[in-house]
């Protein structure tokens, strides 16, 4: 079987109407919009300049620590005492010894740590984006600007033409082409073409604006977090740089505290030696007056291998001290590239975590703009699918209205010629009776006179 031409422009009669049947057939059983009105969103995508990258937030190297110095030891080595004759004195007392005093140390006002405060700022507290319905994602309003171009002796717009014009010679048809019912019928198909159009144009202004809303709120609840989290990120670097801060001063306190108190007591113990030596060697000189040069000499001898001893043993304390103090910095500049890099390990973990975010979002965003315009693209269909049905139905409805219609009218006309044929009728036998009586009264009158 051939198919069947549905286009309507130049058919009248019989013709046109099966064409628009079959359009409106068509219509109704369309599996699917055409390509040129079906909805196609626009896809986000990714943009390098909007991800962060992890050199941003990375710690820079921690300068090593100044190495401790060290004691020389040179300064505080003993000469052993030249031998002399033996001084023919009384022995001498020891003098008094001025007591050592403790190192009192303060702690400096730098390392004392004040906790980091921390305000958000106005640009991280989000508020909900409103807006209101605008008035030309309504119906009425979109209805009311098409027919203001619906005015009285002008053309009809090129939307309402086609409907007003079937709806006009489907009355002239009907032989009511000049009734009321003729207005009444182009006034319904001009308000039934202009309200798919009209809804049509608020919805898309309706899916404008909740859209324009919806990038709005994103807008402000990604700035304001990204705000936060720059916040938060400052507390802890300031809090991290106080705290490294103040261990740095409290440390370089105790160093000196101890510095200055192993002085101290190095000193003190140099005076008391070198005291209780010569006042030793004073009392052993005039203790062994008595006693020959050679004793005086053994007794010089082993006063300075004592002498000599000491020295060994305080600077093996020295140089002990020395090693200790080096280990204690190399261990101080590992904690802290240690810590360094685990900072920065944290800050790459992060930066990694918000750009996956990122990505997410973007592919939410997306699919939902997608599932949006698929609603929308059925919806159409839909919508298109089911006014055509009804305009096939209403099609149906006029056929067999109007096919009644002529019937009554046949039956009406047949009875009306009938009457007025009765009538005529009637009429002539009524003449016919009145002829007659007219004759038989003349004849009687002209008989009698």
């Amino acid at each position: 079987m051939a198919e069947q031409d549905t286009t309507l422009a130049g058919k009248t009669g019989e013709e046109l109407e099966s064409a628009l049947v079959q359009k409106q057939a068509e219509q109704a059983e369309m599996p699917a919009l055409p390509a040129e009105q079906q909805i196609t969103p626009t896809a986000l995508e990714a943009k390098a300049d909007e991800f962060v990258s992890p050199d941003v937030a990375k710690m820079p190297e921690v300068a090593p620590a100044v190495s401790a110095p060290e004691i020389d030891t040179a300064a505080l080595e003993q000469a052993a005492p030249i031998p002399t004759e033996a001084p023919k004195v009384e022995a001498a007392k020891v003098g008094e010894v001025t007591p050592a005093k403790a190192a009192a140390g303060k702690i400096s006002d730098e390392s004392v740590m004040a906790a980091a405060q921390g305000e958000l700022s106005p640009e991280s507290l989000a508020e909900a984006a409103t807006a209101e319905l605008d008035p030309r994602a309504t119906t009425r309003y979109q209805l009311a600007e098409l027919f203001k171009s619906v005015e009285e002796g002008q053309p009809l717009p090129a939307w309402a033409s086609p409907a007003v014009r079937n709806a006009t010679a489907i009355m002239q048809q009907r032989g009511l082409g000049s009734s009321s019912m003729a207005a009444a019928a182009a006034t319904q198909a001009l308000l039934e073409a202009g309200i798919p159009i009209a809804a049509q144009d608020a919805n898309k202004y309706a899916t404008i604006q909740l859209q324009n809303l919806s990038n709005k709120q994103q807008a402000v609840l990604q700035n304001a977090a990204a705000s936060a989290q720059m916040d938060m990120a400052n507390l802890n670097n300031r809090q991290a740089a106080a705290a490294n801060n103040a261990k740095a001063f409290l440390a370089m306190d105790m160093q000196n505290l101890t510095n200055e108190q192993q002085s101290a007591t190095i000193s003190y113990q140099g005076q008391l030696q070198a005291m209780l030596s010569d006042q030793a060697q004073e009392n052993a000189a005039k203790q062994f007056n008595a006693k020959t040069q050679a004793e005086v000499d053994m007794f010089f001898a082993d006063l300075g291998t004592q002498i000599e001893s000491a020295n060994v043993n305080r600077k093996a304390a020295v140089e002990q001290f020395n090693v200790s103090q080096q280990n204690s910095m190399a261990q101080f500049n590992t904690q802290m590239t240690a810590a360094r890099d685990q900072f920065n390990a944290n800050m790459s973990a992060q930066i990694a975590q918000s750009n996956a975010q990122w990505r997410r979002d973007i592919n939410t965003a997306n699919t939902a703009q997608q599932n949006a315009a698929n609603q929308q693209n059925v919806q159409n269909l839909l919508a298109m699918t089911q006014q055509a049905q009804a305009n096939l139905w209403q099609l149906y409805r006029d056929q067999a209205a109007w096919t009644m219609q002529i019937s009554e009218n046949n039956l009406a006309r047949a009875h009306n010629a009938a009457m007025q044929a009765a009538s005529i009728a009637a009429s002539e036998n009524m003449y016919d009776e009145k002829y007659e009586d007219f004759l038989i009264t003349k004849t009687i009158d002209n008989i009698f006179s």
